[in-house]
């Protein structure tokens, strides 16, 4: 996998319920038009194709919402369209996101047929008085049915899981990251409970009734339980969330942490394209019937596009690459924008600890990964391009 690697990000928009936690550009239908809705995605497909010209698809992903609700023939359409406007790699990477609720067997075997190589499931916690609190519609033993299903199916699969939850201990989730080990996993994601806003957990917190949050300290003591663990698994943290065995990271996330090009397609779709040296950031419409009046009326589903400054490029560059522990390359992000850090910023960071520097490559320590945003503001750009 290279930095040129191009991915494509197909957003499905609706859920079966909203959880009071999240706050991805998902919404509850009583019924979805599946024809209309393929039909549009074949028509953005197409129009970006026009646009952009040839490209090698390394990888495409099913995000929302729930891509586990989309009729097969839905995904079908939408995969047959990339495959007629570009090449694909050979070994690329199709993942669709599920939730245990929705796994059905013959869906995730017309799933297969159609492309899908790679499933992530949506679990969030292994015990069912959380799974409630989390507003989840499965619990555990549908869960583990539907990762029986999808390993049946799949050659890859992936399953999420929430840690700091109300009232949860150190101990109690030891043991559930041990639960999740057992049963052998080559990928995880492992997302510490933050509360954003316009959430409705967000409107409980401030209304002081979500109560049993984990204080500060206990988050950093999970975080680092956590990384303690998944070593001992063989399933380092190749990013701050993300846990994988070698040669089984997710190849789409790699493209948005290496700061790669990706065409995001859908209501709310967000993506980074290059042309001509200019970085531009697309957005597509969010709600899901604007965005689909838009495209069968003629135009684009996207909705905002902008051309990064330099500035803001390195930023976006050293923001995302610092999340990984291959870090950034300093010759690359120069290349790109003509910019890279002060020498005294990156020593100062390297000195109090959170920072390693090897010729042209600077990563985060594991302290360093948990302070990223500090890390971040530290870092003082410039044009000197006698920094190594």
């Amino acid at each position: 996998m290279t930095t040129e690697d191009f991915g494509i990000y197909f957003h499905w928009p609706f859920c079966e319920s909203k959880c009071p936690y999240c706050d991805f550009n998902s919404h509850v239908a009583e019924s979805v038009d599946q024809d209309a809705w393929a039909s549009a995605f074949e028509v953005e497909v197409e129009r970006a194709a026009d646009e952009l010209g040839p490209k090698l698809v390394s990888s495409i992903y099913f995000g929302g919402g729930t891509p586990s609700l989309m009729a097969v023939s839905t995904v079908d359409r939408i995969l047959t369209a990339v495959r007629k406007h570009w090449s694909l790699r050979n070994d690329v990477e199709v993942t669709l996101e599920a939730n245990p609720s929705s796994v059905e067997t013959a869906r995730f075997l017309g799933y297969r047929s159609a492309g899908v190589n790679r499933v992530s499931m949506g679990f969030q916690a292994l015990n069912d008085a959380d799974l409630r609190a989390l507003g989840r519609l499965h619990d555990v033993k549908s869960a583990l049915r539907a990762l029986e299903v999808a390993r049946s199916t799949f050659d890859r699969v992936s399953f999420d899981l929430i840690y700091a939850r109300q009232d949860q201990s150190l101990t109690q989730w030891s043991a559930e990251l041990s639960q999740a080990l057992q049963f052998d996993p080559t990928h995880l994601s492992l997302y510490q409970l933050t509360i954003e806003d316009g959430t409705a957990f967000a409107k409980r917190f401030a209304a002081g009734a979500l109560r049993g949050m984990p204080g500060e300290d206990l988050g950093v003591d999970m975080y680092e339980l956590t990384q303690e663990i998944c070593n001992q698994k063989g399933l380092p943290a190749y990013e701050v969330s993300n846990h994988a065995k070698a040669g089984h990271e997710s190849r789409h996330n790699l493209i948005y942490w290496r700061g790669g090009d990706y065409l995001g397609i859908g209501p709310g779709a967000h993506g980074r394209l290059t042309t001509s040296g200019r970085r531009l950031a697309t957005e597509s419409e969010r709600m899901p019937k604007a965005w689909l009046d838009r495209v069968e009326t003629g135009r684009t589903g996207e909705s905002k596009r902008v051309e990064l400054t330099s500035e803001e490029w390195a930023e976006e560059l050293f923001m995302m690459g610092l999340r990984t522990n291959e870090g950034v390359d300093l010759d690359r992000i120069r290349s790109l924008t003509g910019l890279s850090a002060t020498r005294s910023s990156l020593e100062g960071i390297r000195d109090l600890g959170l920072l390693l520097w090897e010729g042209s490559t600077i990563r985060t320590t594991p302290s360093g990964r948990m302070l990223l945003n500090g890390v971040i503001r530290e870092l003082a750009l410039t044009q000197d391009q006698s920094l190594t």
